[in-house]
């Protein structure tokens, strides 16, 4: 955990770096704004900025959006001060930390920032064998590549891999390929100087050279354009990286690791992945299960969530009943872990008792009869779509028609199915196009095209969820 406090703190900062420093974390400081901006610009990096409220937090927080640096920043200030308090998270803090600071609060914020890394929960012998491996070669520094469908927790187990390997205790750095435009994917990985392009207000330190001497996870990899590949093989290569607009290489010492959730050989014969590339982040291969295939860890999984989303919305602990328990083994879980996870929220938050029956599970439809080629992450959305509309979840066979769950669709044109379908999807993760091609199983660059589609239609488009860029203008 990387912890950069800006500004005085009327004082307490020296109490407030302590009491973090003794939670394990690492702490830097600055007077200001612009220090703090300098510091994440030249790849010191943070997991958390706390900022005195008697700065401007909202300018703080948009320069962070314009300049594409992610970091949760939480307000902290004197407990008296209401309206600086509401004003900072109006303005996009995560939160309010009074001071003089609390140590069981700070450490409250640190955990909650932290829980993205935690231990992965299994049982089931299918994963055992999966981390076996990643146990045998994580002290190594060969690259790796992560594969499996959507939601089977692959930044996890790159985070597991970086835990138990010789770095642990320098930084880890992730970048999402998907979900950064390919115009500023370069800049994104390799920095860049100031006037390199407009808008590079000054010099940028990209993420190689912010994992240097750590380890670098890129996230959905197959999603880089092709032309970007020849630059990322001769930096994973040579290991030395040019900054877009610079005249000299920079050397950078790190770990790479990748994910996908196509299979990369296809890509490669299709010509959308370079062989050699592939061949160089593929010196091991972990590929995860589907959770269909990991029957063991649905009943602990659930209960993992369950407990997990009880304590945080206040709830008493959840359990999860025998009938829900059948209805959770026997649902395919198109988008695995992640999909339980959401159900078992849903599940918490609807239950009537302390016992979650199956009254509260809320499943997203039955697994389509044919299953796709790959991953399951490169079926078209309309195959998806109307599969999903003839398997409804709990349609009970009668043999009379329309009995299948489509007869409201007779009439209406595959294309209007699919934008239904992507539009509810959306609306159901409250507009994160994240998560919501995960669900639908395609790439978020594909979401994107069909969302501007729609928007230029005259359709209405549910708007970003808080916090993400909605990088496509859509």
């Amino acid at each position: 955990m990387r912890l950069l406090i800006v500004g005085t703190l009327e004082g307490y900062i020296t109490a407030a770096g302590k009491i973090a420093l003794q939670k394990g974390a690492k702490v830097a400081h600055t007077d200001s704004i612009g220090g703090a901006l300098t510091a994440l610009r030249s790849g010191q990096g943070a997991d958390l900025v706390m900022i005195d409220v008697k700065l401007d937090v909202g300018m703080l927080i948009e320069a962070l959006k314009t300049e594409r640096i992610t970091v949760p920043v939480v307000a902290c200030g004197v407990a008296t001060d209401a309206q600086a308090a509401v004003k900072a998270i109006r303005a996009g803090a995560k939160e309010y930390i009074p001071l003089p600071p609390d140590a069981q609060l700070i450490a409250a914020v640190l955990e909650a920032v932290a829980e993205e890394s935690h231990a992965i929960v299994s049982r089931d012998p299918s994963m055992g064998s999966v981390l076996r491996l990643a146990d045998q070669i994580a002290p190594s520094d060969a690259s790796v590549l992560i594969t499996g469908e959507s939601g089977t927790g692959k930044e996890l187990m790159a985070r597991y891999i970086h835990r138990k390997s010789r770095r642990a205790n320098a930084v880890f750095v992730s970048v999402n390929c998907a979900a950064i435009p390919e115009n500023l994917l370069e800049s994104e990985l390799f920095g860049h100087e100031k006037g390199a392009f407009t808008g590079a207000v000054a010099r940028r330190v990209g993420k190689f050279e912010e994992a240097n001497g750590g380890t670098l996870l890129l996230d959905e990899i197959s999603e880089m354009d092709i032309r970007l590949q020849a630059k990322l093989l001769r930096a994973i290569q040579e290991r030395e990286i040019d900054r877009v607009g610079g005249t000299q290489p920079v050397k950078v010492d790190i770990r790479v690791l990748a994910t996908s959730n196509r299979l990369l050989e296809e890509e490669v014969r299709a010509g959308r992945f370079r062989e050699d590339l592939f061949f160089r982040l593929n010196v091991v291969n972990l590929i995860l299960p589907p959770l269909r295939e990991r029957p063991a860890d649905i009943a602990i999984l659930s209960q993992h969530f369950a407990t997990k989303y009880s304590e945080a919305n206040g709830l008493p602990e959840r359990t999860v009943g025998p009938e829900a328990m059948a209805m959770l083994q026997a649902h395919r879980f198109r988008g695995n872990v992640r999909e339980l996870e959401n159900t078992m929220h849903r599940a918490v938050l609807l239950s009537r008792g302390t016992e979650i029956g199956p009254d509260a599970i809320l499943l997203t439809g039955a697994e389509p009869a044919a299953s796709s080629p790959g991953y399951g992450a490169v079926a078209p959305v309309a195959a998806r779509a109307t599969a999903a509309a003839q398997t409804p979840a709990y349609a009970a066979p009668t043999g009379e028609p329309g009995a299948s769950g489509t007869a409201g669709l007779v009439g209406r044109s595959v294309a209007d199915v699919e934008r239904d379908l992507i539009i509810d999807t959306l609306s159901h993760c409250l507009g994160n196009r994240t998560h919501a091609a995960n669900i639908l199983g395609i790439s978020i660059r594909t979401l994107r095209n069909k969302l501007k589609q729609y928007s230029d239609e005259g359709v209405a488009v549910p708007p970003p969820a808080g916090g993400e860029l909605d990088r496509a203008a859509i």
